[in-house]
């Protein structure tokens, strides 16, 4: 084998190149928060800033320590850019009967099955927890209609109507 295609030794562990840090934003759009979202973010920074980073400052011996350090720096920057450029957007004054940003909208199915969309910041998306991007397709399908309304939505499964059961803010 060519000695350019093997390195002296396999036991040193790869540095990650340093990453470029990219916003999730398209150029121009405004980072939107919810304040539920920007608290989780600050409280996120602080336990990566206070306790983390510290603990793992310490582990000077072992091999991967680096590559955790760097990735740790790079997660503690995003967090500082989202935080920096949030625009924290509170709940619209009740009664609202729009779904605007920040809204959790229940949907009926044709079908009759339910499911839930909160709309958040691209920083606070969580599909798991059914948080949804404001920019994500299904958020700009739900943005602006009200309750009663039918939406239609293109799910990658097909075309269905949608309509809005409940509106709820936090």
């Amino acid at each position: 084998m060519s000695k350019a295609f093997t390195r002296e030794s396999d036991d040193v562990p790869d540095s990650p190149a340093p990453l470029r840090q990219m916003s999730p934003l398209p150029a121009g759009a405004k980072n939107y928060m919810t304040p539920d979202g920007a608290r989780r973010l600050r409280e996120e920074l602080d336990h990566l800033v206070h306790e983390e980073r510290p603990r793992i400052a310490i582990s000077t011996d072992d091999p991967n320590a680096k590559r955790q350090r760097q990735l740790l720096d790079q997660r503690i920057l995003r967090l500082q850019q989202s935080l920096q450029s949030a625009l924290v957007v509170p709940p619209p004054t009740p009664p609202e009967d729009r779904i605007r940003f920040g809204a959790t909208v229940t949907v009926q199915e044709r079908s009759g099955g339910e499911s839930s969309y909160r709309i958040v910041g691209v920083d606070e998306t969580d599909i798991d927890r059914g948080y949804v991007s404001w920019l994500s397709p299904i958020a700009k399908a739900l943005l602006n209609a009200r309750l009663g309304e039918r939406v239609r939505f293109r799910f990658p499964s097909g075309e269905e109507e949608l309509e809005i059961t409940r509106i709820a803010y936090e």
